[in-house]
């Protein structure tokens, strides 16, 4: 009985709520399994976000207590959708590129834009943000506006990056210093995955 209950639930899952997923999240790509019912995804994200209006102009699933300031700015890969974990905030006025399988933790700052330090009216040259493939953001983490992430990169919670961040590596912060170290390729390859 429960195999049967499972199988039509999966059923109307990979039909009704696939559908329904595919056109309120248009930019929501993801693989078909394994990562999360598509029921899940309307439950945990529809209601505050296309009812209640939290981000509701953001064209992927965003958590009701993130913030995502110039959507349109951000162009994003498979397996990325910033803002889907609580408390992050992105202001991508001044451009942000994700790459595929990017996950940012929670309570996590990405500014792309800052204000100039002699005229705090005006907006800084420094402008925009670049993250590579395979990269995961801990909690509690800010970035900074003018800085590249490589592909391949761990950055460990509650680190400041104000520099660029070579492919390959591990980030840590101890003691108000990064320490960077390199960590071997990634393995697994989203885009060899059915998504959504």
């Amino acid at each position: 009985m429960k195999k049967i209950l499972k199988s039509i639930l999966i059923f109307f899952d990979d039909t009704i709520f696939r559908s329904l997923v595919k056109l309120t999240y248009p930019k929501y790509q993801r693989q078909r399994k394994g990562y999360s019912y598509n029921f899940n995804v309307l439950r945990k994200y529809f209601f505050m976000q296309k009812i209640m209006g939290f981000n509701r102009h953001v064209p992927w699933p965003v958590d009701f207590r993130s913030k995502i300031l110039g959507s349109e700015h951000i162009q994003k890969g498979i397996m990325c959708d910033p803002g889907d974990n609580n408390g992050i905030y992105i202001n991508a006025y001044g451009g942000l590129k994700l790459g595929n399988n990017v996950n940012i933790g929670q309570n996590t700052i990405i500014t792309t834009t800052n204000h100039n330090i002699y005229d705090h009216r005006k907006i800084s040259e420094k402008k925009g943000v670049t993250i590579g493939d395979n990269v995961w953001v801990g909690a509690n983490c800010s970035i900074v506006a003018g800085v590249i992430i490589g592909n391949n990169v761990t950055i460990g919670a509650g680190c400041t990056i104000r520099q660029n961040i070579p492919s390959n590596s591990l980030v840590i912060q101890q003691n108000n210093s990064l320490t960077v170290n390199i960590k071997k390729a990634y393995q697994w390859n989203c885009k060899e995955e059915e998504l959504l």
